[in-house]
C-alpha cells in the first residue's frame, strides 16, 4: 500500500512568514511517519514548506497514493481544502483522504462534506496505524472499530467514534522521522535569515492549564512527558547526525515539572549534551533555582506568557497568573543571563483603552528582550469562541475563511485594536531606543505613535455592525 503524508503549508505563499523567515519542520507528521515505519508501513512525506501546490499535484499524479494523511491547522486549512478538491476532481486518483491536526476536531462535518474520507481527532499515531491496517487488508475490521475518527456513513451522516485514549508512555514513541525531509533547507533558511540554524524537539504532550483562548484539540488538557534521559539521548542523536546551532523545544510549558527539570539538567551534564535552546513557559512555573537550572543545561531564551498587562484581562482569560509575577520573572531571567520574550494579545473581550495603557506600562516596566503583538481571535472549541459566538460580525463562508478571520463585537472596533497595536509597538520601540542610546529614532517613533493614537480616537467613536 502506498502512503503519502503532507501538511499543505507553502512558505512562498505566506507574506508574513516570509518576513519572519523562521520555518519549522512538521514534527507531528514526522512522528506519524516514524510510528508507521516502526509497524512495517513504509510511507513517503511530501514536505510542502519549500515547495508549491503544482509540485504537490505532480507528486500525487506520479505516486498515486492509496492513502494520504494531511496535517491540518489554522494556517494550512485553506490549502488542505485545495488538496482535497484536486484529489476528488482527478478521476485517476482513488486516494483515501485522512485529515488530522488541531483544526479538524471542531470542524469534522465540514471537512467530511467537503471531501475528506476520515477525520482523525486527538493523538494520531495509533489511529493512523489502525486505518492503514484496515485499508491494506492486514486486519478485517471496519471503520466503526477505530477509536478517534469521524466519517460519513452511506446516508451521508457524520459518524463520530469513541475518543481514543491518550498514550501514557510517550517514551515508547520513536524519534520523529526527520530523514524523510530535507532538513538542510530549514538550516540554510535560518542561517541566511538569522545567522544561526535551529532544530525542533518535543519533550511533552498536552497542557494542564485552561486559558480560554487556547485550543487543546489534539492532546486535550493533559500532561505527559518523556523521561529526561530519553530527551537527552535524542539530543545526542541529533548532534551526531545533523549540524545545527540550537534547539527549539515546542512544549507548551517547559518548566511545568521542577523535579523533571532538575533531572534533565543533571542528564545534560552527565552526557555532555549541552547546547543552546529556547523554550516557552509560565511565570508561575519559574523561580531563581529554575532559571539557574535552565542556564546550566543550555537555555539561552525563555518566552514567558503574559498576554496582557491588565490583571482584569488576565483573569478574564483564566491565565491564573499575576502581572507582577510576569514582570518579576522577566527581569530575574535577564539578571541571571537569559534572554526573555513575552506574548501580548490585544482586543480581548472587555478590554478598554485603560487596559491597553496598562499593557504598555507592563512592557516598558518589564522590558523584555522580545515580544509579540496580536489581536485576539476565537478558535472553535475554546471557551473564548463559546463566549463570543453570538457576537460574531459578518461571518464568512467556512470554505473560504479560517477562525483567524472571525471578528466579534468588542469594546471598540477591530480597526481600533489594529491602531492600538501600532501605538504600543511604537511606544515600546521609542522606550528601547532611548534606553539603547538611539535617541535620534525617538522623534520619528513618537510621531508614528501620535498617528496611531489619532486612528484609535477615530475608531473609538465608530460602532460595531453585526450581521
Amino acid at each position: 500500500m502506498k502512503i503519502l503524508l503532507t501538511h499543505g503549508y507553502f512558505l512562498k505563499e505566506d507574506e508574513k512568514e516570509l518576513l519572519i523567515m523562521k520555518p519549522y519542520p512538521p514534527l507531528g507528521l514526522l512522528y506519524i511517519s516514524a510510528y508507521l515505519e516502526k509497524n512495517n508501513f513504509d510511507n513517503q512525506v511530501f514536505d510542502s514548506t519549500f515547495s508549491d501546490f503544482e509540485s504537490l499535484k505532480k507528486k500525487l499524479l506520479e505516486f498515486r497514493p492509496d492513502v494520504i494523511g494531511i496535517y491540518t491547522n489554522l494556517m494550512t486549512k485553506l490549502n488542505v481544502l485545495r488538496i482535497i478538491q484536486f484529489i476528488k476532481s482527478e478521476k485517476s486518483l482513488t486516494t483515501k483522504i485522512i485529515l488530522g491536526g488541531p483544526e479538524v476536531r471542531n470542524h469534522k462535518g465540514n471537512f467530511l462534506k467537503y471531501g475528506a474520507d476520515i477525520i482523525v481527532f486527538g493523538e494520531g499515531e495509533e489511529t493512523m496505524l489502525n486505518l492503514c491496517q484496515i485499508f491494506s487488508g492486514e486486519i478485517k475490521n471496519d471503520l466503526a472499530t477505530v477509536d478517534g475518527i469521524a466519517f460519513l456513513d452511506k446516508e451521508q451522516n457524520v459518524i463520530v467514534n469513541t475518543e481514543r485514549e491518550l498514550k501514557r508512555e510517550i517514551d515508547e514513541l520513536p524519534y520523529p522521522n526527520r530523514s524523510k525531509i530535507d532538513l538542510q533547507k530549514y538550516f540554510d533558511t535560518w542561517k541566511n535569515a538569522h545567522g544561526q540554524n535551529v532544530i525542533s524537539m518535543s519533550t511533552m504532550r498536552g497542557c494542564p492549564y485552561d486559558c480560554k483562548w487556547c485550543s487543546r484539540a489534539v492532546y486535550g488538557q493533559s500532561y505527559r512527558r518523556r523521561s529526561p534521559k530519553k530527551v537527552v539521548e535524542e539530543i545526542q542523536w541529533l548532534k551526531a547526525n545533523y549540524n545545527f546551532d540550537m534547539i527549539w523545544f515546542v512544549d507548551d510549558v517547559f518548566t511545568i515539572n521542577f523535579p523533571w527539570l532538575r533531572e534533565f539538567a543533571a542528564e545534560v551534564d552527565k552526557a555532555g549534551a549541552k547546547i543552546p535552546y529556547e523554550i516557552i513557559t509560565r511565570a508561575d512555573r519559574m523561580n531563581a533555582e529554575i532559571i539557574s537550572l535552565l542556564k546550566q543545561s543550555g537555555c539561552y531564551r525563555v518566552w514567558i506568557g503574559a498576554e496582557s498587562g491588565s490583571q482584569k484581562i488576565i483573569d478574564a482569560m483564566s491565565r491564573r497568573v499575576k502581572v507582577e509575577q510576569v514582570r518579576n520573572i522577566i527581569q530575574l531571567s535577564q539578571q541571571q543571563g537569559l534572554q526573555a520574550g513575552t506574548f501580548i494579545m490585544l482586543g480581548y473581550p472587555g478590554e478598554t483603552q485603560e487596559d491597553i495603557a496598562e499593557t504598555l506600562h507592563h512592557l516598558k516596566f518589564s522590558d523584555p528582550d522580545l515580544y509579540t503583538l496580536t489581536v485576539a481571535y476565537p478558535i472553535k472549541g475554546t471557551p473564548l469562541y463559546t463566549e463570543t459566538e453570538n457576537k460574531f460580525i459578518a461571518p464568512l463562508p467556512w470554505e473560504t475563511s479560517t477562525d483567524r478571520d472571525i471578528d466579534f463585537e468588542r469594546t471598540y472596533t477591530r480597526k481600533y485594536y489594529d491602531y492600538a497595536i501600532r501605538w504600543v509597538g511604537n511606544e515600546v520601540a521609542a522606550h528601547k531606543s532611548l534606553k539603547n542610546g538611539k535617541a535620534y529614532r525617538v522623534p520619528y517613533l513618537k510621531l508614528k505613535s501620535l498617528a496611531a493614537q489619532a486612528g484609535m480616537r477615530w475608531h473609538k467613536t465608530q460602532r460595531n455592525s453585526s450581521v
